[in-house]
């Protein structure tokens, strides 16, 4: 019968990858269902946005469905509430109050209602299609992709993930996403690759700032996006003169109060985010003292892939910062930095209360310098960040809570119930032991770009080579004939 596929491929990039995958595959890859954009079998924003655009020439995949119950025993198992769990926030990115192009679940009871029936939707079509692989060109985070992940587990089919790193060139795989950072060194013997203590300058933080600056005014893009708002959700305002004053005075406010190179509404406005930033911007006057024992939390950025698939239950960063205050003596303060281009999204009022809650937790303001902090700090922890990775480079102990491809490092702690502030504090990384398991982790990865907006860090970057590379790496990896990076 040969590998019958389906593939979450959403890119453009990735389309020409997978078309060089069925090319090189010829008949042993004998059927491929590609949720996707227009050019797939399934329009696969579709499902997260719950509008009916089709790709080109298909029906949509709800038409003519009726319930089969094909996974009836899975939906009664103990996992269900997990992965309910997940899905529902992984939809709520697409959330009216964050989206502008949006689905319409409100309630609880809608995210239940439809993840019932998408997970019967796509698991017939998984099981009348006879499918025996999936193929992922990321870590499910999307609403579709994750029903397409929960199902793929459930049938017991061969699974492949692949998802790039932040090195040049190279991309990690897995078969599973719990498997992520599980790095298994027995019986390799790739060579150790230097590690220089630094501060990371990435790309995707450009024009983000260290230390306070000059305060900012209203720009074009900030004004668009109000514009943008009131037309689709206020239009009234146009007719309340007043009140549209009083807003666009609050929004001057928020401007006056931030650094200039904190847009805060350039790419999304709406009054959750008016409201977040009135929030955020009174911790601008806090104080705070380097000399002070304290651990560093900065907080990442959501909605993310890698807090919403990668960490786990502590999505919930404020869960995360609460254990770590519980591990913590009295005297060890907790200071927390929000992440410069956040918004409103999993930051509303009563998250912000809980951690008022924690005595020993001190939110630092947006001008704090990230670096400065790092170095000052007893150990970083995080949920998966990059800060934790810069820790570790400068001899750094880092307490991670969710699953990141730099957990099994020298100095890389795992948070556990039992885990104590002592058994970190004490640790002591073996630089050489930290360049050794940072080789294995580059051996073990694969050569190529699968992110497009990680083809910048490659010199000279060959779109032609990188597709025939990747596509012939990947189809070994779903014939098993190539190791994976993680598991």
């Amino acid at each position: 019968m040969g590998i019958r596929l389906l593939t979450v491929s959403t890119a453009k990039n990735t389309s020409k990858i997978l078309d060089e995958i069925t090319h090189i595959a010829g008949d042993e890859l004998s059927f491929v269902m590609n949720f996707g954009d227009m050019d797939a079998d399934v329009k696969a924003s579709s499902i997260s946005r719950m509008n009916m655009k089709v790709a080109y020439g298909k029906q949509h995949i709800m038409k003519d469905t009726k319930y089969t119950g094909v996974l009836q025993a899975v939906e009664n198992q103990g996992i269900l509430e997990q992965d309910i769990s997940e899905f529902i926030d992984h939809m709520f990115r697409t959330d009216p109050r964050y989206r502008y192009r949006s689905h319409n679940l409100f309630s609880l009871q809608d995210y239940l209602d439809y993840y019932h029936i998408m997970l019967d939707v796509i698991s017939t079509k998984v099981v009348e299609n006879n499918i025996t692989h999936m193929l992922f060109f990321n870590i499910p985070h999307l609403g579709y992709d994750t029903m397409c992940y929960q199902v793929g587990k459930a049938l017991g089919l061969k699974m492949i993930l692949v998802t790039q790193s932040l090195f040049p060139n190279r991309f990690f795989s897995m078969k599973r996403v719990e498997d992520y950072g599980k790095l298994d060194a027995k019986g390799v013997t790739y060579p150790p690759v230097k590690i220089e203590a630094k501060s990371g300058d990435w790309f995707y933080m450009k024009g983000i700032k260290q230390g306070e600056a000059k305060k900012g005014s209203l720009t074009l893009k900030g004004l668009g996006n109000i514009a943008l708002y009131i037309v689709r959700k206020e239009p009234q305002l146009l007719l309340q003169p007043k009140k549209l004053y009083e807003m666009m005075q609050r929004v001057r406010k928020i401007y006056r109060e931030l650094p200039e190179w904190r847009d805060p509404f350039a790419r999304f406005f709406h009054r959750n985010e008016l409201e977040y930033f009135e929030h955020i911007i009174q911790y601008e006057e806090v104080s705070y003292d380097l000399d002070q024992p304290f651990v560093y939390f900065p907080m990442q950025m959501q909605p993310e892939m890698t807090t919403s698939a990668l960490g786990g239950w502590y999505r919930d960063q404020a869960l995360a910062i609460e254990s770590l205050a519980l591990m913590l003596p009295e005297n060890i303060k907790i200071y927390v930095k929000e992440n410069p281009k956040q918004g409103a999204y999993m930051r509303g009022p009563l998250f912000f209360h809980r951690l008022k809650r924690l005595e020993n937790v001190v939110i630092v303001p947006s001008y704090a310098n990230t670096h400065e902090l790092t170095d000052r700090s007893l150990f970083v922890s995080t949920v998966t960040g990059t800060v934790g990775w810069e820790a570790l480079q400068k001899g750094k102990n880092v307490l991670v809570f969710g699953r990141t491809w730099y957990a099994s490092f020298p100095g890389a702690f795992t948070y556990r119930e039992d885990l104590t502030y002592e058994e970190i504090v004490n640790y002591k990384i073996d630089h050489h032991a930290l360049e050794k398991a940072y080789g294995i982790l580059l051996g073990k990865s694969h050569e190529g770009v699968i992110d497009r907006h990680y083809t910048q860090l490659v010199e000279a970057f060959d779109e032609t080579k990188n597709i025939k590379q990747t596509a012939q790496t990947i189809w070994k990896l779903c014939k098993e004939k190539e190791e994976f990076t993680f598991g």
